[in-house]
């Protein structure tokens, strides 16, 4: 963590009212950061905050539908009338759809929800944070990927990654493309920007079935929203390093 990032350091995680992103949000509080929990349902928000606040966590709630433009707007002025700036964003909320899934048998609006979610989404709360991230001395940016966004595991003989992927698999994949060139155009301006694969964690979108807890998901991204000054920025990573596109 960087030792000049005080208290008053604060950070916003979209999909923070359970999961990992609660878990990111409990990681990042810890640290003694005053933490913003999106949630799209406010009363789980509130929810949320209130047992982060009992734990000591500086939590407060941000209500936040990452589809929803004038939600998104209203997040980005609730921050700027609190803190003035923000210094780390999470971009966490997701949406997995069914799983396996067959490109040939997709439902057409359900790409549209993934793509809208998880990739549009990201775009349209980053694009509204960062006039306040700019604001920052740190400024981190994180955005929630997966291993089964990568092509080169995707292609690879041997990994196995859970069977076809129609629908999410490719929206993981276009995300990865969209923050290398998030990277490029924020190189030297200080934001730095990663993508974070958290594994396959035990969560409702999954209907449970990873191996892996929140918190042990929640860990990588904690990781990335702490980097020093000159950290990488444009990549993807595990709890092990470096991730293939």
């Amino acid at each position: 963590m960087l030792a000049v990032m005080s208290e008053k350091t604060t950070a916003l995680v979209t999909g923070a009212n359970k999961g990992i992103g609660y878990e990111i949000a409990a990681g990042l509080g810890a640290r003694g950061w005053s933490v913003g929990v999106g949630a799209r349902d406010a009363r789980r928000g509130e929810d949320a905050v209130a047992t982060l606040r009992a734990a000591g966590v500086d939590a407060f709630a941000v209500p936040l539908d990452v589809t929803d433009g004038a939600s998104v707007a209203a997040a980005a002025r609730l921050i700027e009338q609190r803190a003035g700036r923000l210094d780390v964003l999470v971009n966490n909320a997701g949406a997995a759809g069914g799983w396996p899934d067959e490109p040939t048998t997709l439902d057409i609006e359900t790409v549209r929800l993934l793509l809208e979610t998880n990739v549009i989404g990201v775009i349209r709360v980053t694009n509204a944070m960062l006039p306040l991230l700019r604001r920052s001395e740190h400024p981190r940016i994180v955005n929630q990927s997966s291993h089964v966004g990568s092509l080169t595991l995707q292609t690879t003989p041997g990994v196995d990654l859970g069977g076809t992927s129609g629908g999410y698999a490719p929206t993981k994949s276009c995300l990865n493309a969209v923050t290398v060139q998030y990277a490029k155009e924020l190189s030297g301006s200080g934001v730095l920007i990663n993508n974070a694969c958290p594994g396959y964690v035990a969560t409702d979108l999954n209907g449970f079935s990873g191996d892996r807890t929140p918190a042990q998901g929640a860990a990588i991204a904690v990781r990335l929203a702490t980097l020093p000054d000159d950290g990488p920025s444009g990549l993807l990573f595990d709890d092990d390093g470096v991730v293939p596109w």
